[in-house]
């Protein structure tokens, strides 16, 4: 684990400090992609992973992110009620397009255009998560509070059951 040195990242952590968060974003020699990815570099348990999931509203065409449990899968057909339409998936390129962000790094914060976002009600079962920090190789720390207060979103029952 090092400081992060990407530019994103370091776009990242501008973002948090501005926002007032004292966790710093770090880089990992291996990805932190995945849920399990991270754990394993970070020493947490999957379920401390705050992971982003992007889909498209079928509609509007907008991006919808869900950031989640890295335990939990996402039930779509909860997602769509709470949005309000019908979900299809997000490509690599419409992810970023609509957050700036490459998949396996897309932060909570800083996106490229304006969308949905929905935290799952899960990760308030943790004194502490770690998300994406711009890149497929960084993430920081923060609590539900802070996150909830980053994105302004509510917590919903998003899991799968």
């Amino acid at each position: 684990m090092k400081p992060a040195e990407h530019a994103t990242a370091k776009r990242t952590q501008q973002l948090l400090s501005e926002a007032g968060l004292a966790g710093s974003v770090v880089e990992f020699e291996q990805p932190t992609r995945t849920s399990a990815e991270a754990a394993a570099a970070i020493g947490c348990s999957v379920a401390e992973i705050a992971k982003s999931i992007v889909f498209r509203g079928k509609e509007s065409g907008l991006a919808v992110l869900v950031v989640a449990s890295g335990d939990n899968r996402v039930c779509e057909r909860k997602v769509a009620a709470l949005v309000g339409e019908k979900l299809g998936r997000a490509d690599a390129d419409f992810v970023r397009a609509a957050t700036g962000y490459a998949i396996g790094g897309v932060a909570p914060l800083g996106h490229a255009q304006p969308l949905r976002l929905l935290l799952d009600r899960d990760l308030l079962r943790f004194t502490r998560v770690w998300a994406a920090g711009g890149t497929p190789y960084s993430v920081f720390p923060l609590t539900p509070a802070e996150l909830a207060a980053i994105t302004t979103a509510d917590w919903q029952d998003i899991r799968q059951d």
